[in-house]
C-alpha cells in the first residue's frame, strides 16, 4: 500500500491528517473547482495553498505530483485498490471524485456521457478562451499595440457564452434539474469574467440572462461559498 509519506510533495506541504485527501490549490477558476467539489461531496480533506511561483508550482515538490506545474492537484490516501492516488488536471479530478462518491454524475450511460461532454466543453473551450481574454484585457497583454488577439478572444468568449445561454434556456442547470460536475467546472470561469477580469461590459454580459440566473444560483450554494474561500484562507507552507 502506498502511503502519503512516500510522496515527495508531503515533505513541503505536510498533511495535517494522513487519512484525508490532500488538496494543492489556489483561488483560480480551475483551483476552486476541486475545493467546491470536495465541499459538495462532504469528503474530508486538507487544503494546501500553492502559489504560482518558483516556491509553489515550480518547486520540485509540486512537480513530483504534477510535472505540468499547474494547480490543482490532489492525493487521495484511500484510492483504488487501497493505494494512495495522485491526480492533476481539474477535469480528471472532478470525474474521479464523482465516481468515488457516486455524486454529481448521472448513473445512466447517456446522461453520464452528456455531462462529461459539457465538462470537456469547459476544459477545451471556456477555460482556454476566457483565460486568454483575461490576459489580453486585464493583464500584460493589454499593453500590446496589436489588438487583434484581444478581438479574437472577445469574439470567441461571446460565442461560448451564447452556447451556454442557449443550453440554459429553460434549464435549472447544465443538465436540467440535476446539478453536476459540469456546473462546478463551468461557473467558476463565468464568475471571473465580470469579476477579476473586469470584462462584463466588454463581452456584453447583459446579453446572457440565463447564464446570469444560473450563476447567481450557483453562488448561493453553501458548498460553493465555502469552496471559493478555501484556497484563499489556507496559509502557504
Amino acid at each position: 500500500m502506498t502511503k502519503l509519506s512516500e510522496f515527495y510533495i508531503t515533505k513541503k506541504w505536510y498533511p495535517a491528517h494522513v487519512d484525508r485527501i490532500q488538496l494543492y490549490s489556489l483561488a483560480t477558476p480551475n483551483g476552486v473547482k476541486v475545493s467546491i467539489m470536495l465541499e459538495e461531496t462532504g469528503l474530508a480533506y486538507d487544503a494546501h495553498r500553492v502559489t504560482l511561483d518558483q516556491d509553489g508550482v515550480w518547486s520540485p515538490h509540486f512537480l513530483s505530483v504534477n510535472p505540468n506545474n499547474k494547480i490543482p492537484a490532489i492525493i487521495d490516501p484511500a484510492g483504488p485498490d487501497g493505494n494512495s492516488l495522485a491526480l492533476f488536471e481539474s477535469g480528471a479530478i472532478l470525474l474521479y471524485l464523482a465516481e468515488k462518491t457516486g455524486q454529481l454524475l448521472p448513473t445512466s450511460a447517456a446522461a453520464r456521457y452528456e455531462t462529461i461532454q459539457w465538462l470537456m466543453f469547459q476544459m477545451a473551450g471556456i477555460g482556454p478562451m476566457f483565460g486568454q481574454l483575461g490576459f489580453f484585457h486585464r493583464f500584460a497583454g493589454r499593453e500590446y499595440e496589436d489588438k487583434r488577439p484581444l478581438t479574437r478572444y472577445v469574439t470567441e468568449t461571446k460565442r461560448l457564452m451564447a452556447v451556454l445561454e442557449k443550453r440554459l434556456t429553460g434549464r435549472a442547470w447544465i443538465m436540467g434539474d440535476d446539478y453536476t460536475i459540469a456546473d462546478i467546472a463551468i461557473f467558476p470561469w463565468v464568475r471571473i469574467l465580470s469579476g477579476f477580469f473586469e470584462a462584463g461590459e466588454l463581452i456584453g454580459i447583459d446579453n446572457y440572462p440565463h447564464v446570469a440566473r444560473v450563476l447567481a444560483n450557483f453562488m448561493q450554494r453553501p458548498a460553493v461559498i465555502k469552496g471559493l474561500e478555501v484556497p484563499v484562507t489556507q496559509r502557504p507552507a
